[in-house]
């Protein structure tokens, strides 16, 4: 009765194909959220993921981030294909990078039973390296911390790999005749040289990707308002921005 009549549109938070379809059938009419990390915490992509982050050099993170790649593009693709020409808001890295490598507290007891036990020197280097790495990026308020868009902007290869999966997927599917509209959204942003930063390299690549497929696609780009600042400073966002969308629960 209601459809009669509304304006509204609904869409529902999704990660994966079958989460997609369950949103179909309650009525979604698309995805408003799509969290990546959700992705990167899969067993399977897991150890390249620490391997990203344990890169001691952009060149060993580039070729961790190269075989994540297949990962995301076939999940985006699954995504994609499952909403069947429905809007699909995706966004882009938010949390802090420690949360992929296992906990401080349980390392600092490996560390040490590892030691009373007199094990191996080489297993203790090993795990005494990830502590050394956890104890760098560990925060004690990852909200202001290093995370969202600072992430992407300290490490812009992250975010042009997720824009490479993001726009090679969506051209695979137009070139067989789907529809696609993929939104990209920018988490985190306080201040709009941040999402101009980050906006920047998502289109760059999509439009090498775009011309290199041979085919027109439409897409968005745009920013999660999450945080007081970008609150207070949205309008000089939203000259940077194609839309918005609200984290009202940090805010």
């Amino acid at each position: 009765w209601a459809d009669k009549y509304r304006h509204l549109k609904v869409r529902a938070n999704a990660d994966v194909p079958r989460d997609a379809e369950a949103a179909i059938a309650f009525g979604a009419e698309g995805i408003g959220l799509c969290r990546t990390e959700h992705m990167f915490f899969a067993e399977d992509r897991l150890p390249h993921v620490v391997e990203m982050i344990m890169a001691s050099t952009i060149e060993k993170r580039r070729a961790a981030l190269a075989d994540l790649l297949p990962f995301q593009k076939a999940d985006f693709k699954g995504l994609f294909r499952t909403m069947a020409g429905q809007p699909v808001t995706i966004r882009t890295l938010d949390p802090p990078l420690h949360e992929f490598l296992p906990k401080r507290e349980e390392l600092m007891g490996e560390v040490a039973i590892l030691k009373h036990k007199g094990s191996d020197a080489a297993a203790i280097a090993e795990k005494e390296r990830i502590l050394a790495r956890v104890n760098e990026l560990h925060e004690f308020n990852p909200m202001l911390g290093h995370r969202g868009c600072r992430l992407g902007i300290t490490y812009p290869e992250i975010t042009e790999m997720q824009a490479r999966a993001i726009f090679e997927a969506a051209c695979e599917l137009a070139n067989e005749g789907k529809t696609v509209e993929p939104e990209v959204m920018i988490p985190l942003v306080g201040n709009v040289k941040e999402l101009a930063n980050q906006k920047k390299i998502v289109v760059d690549v999509a439009e090498e990707v775009i011309a290199k497929s041979g085919r027109k696609l439409k897409y968005t780009v745009g920013t999660m308002i999450e945080v007081p600042r970008a609150a207070v400073t949205s309008d000089e966002i939203a000259a940077e921005a194609d839309f918005f969308s609200f984290g009202t629960n940090d805010l």
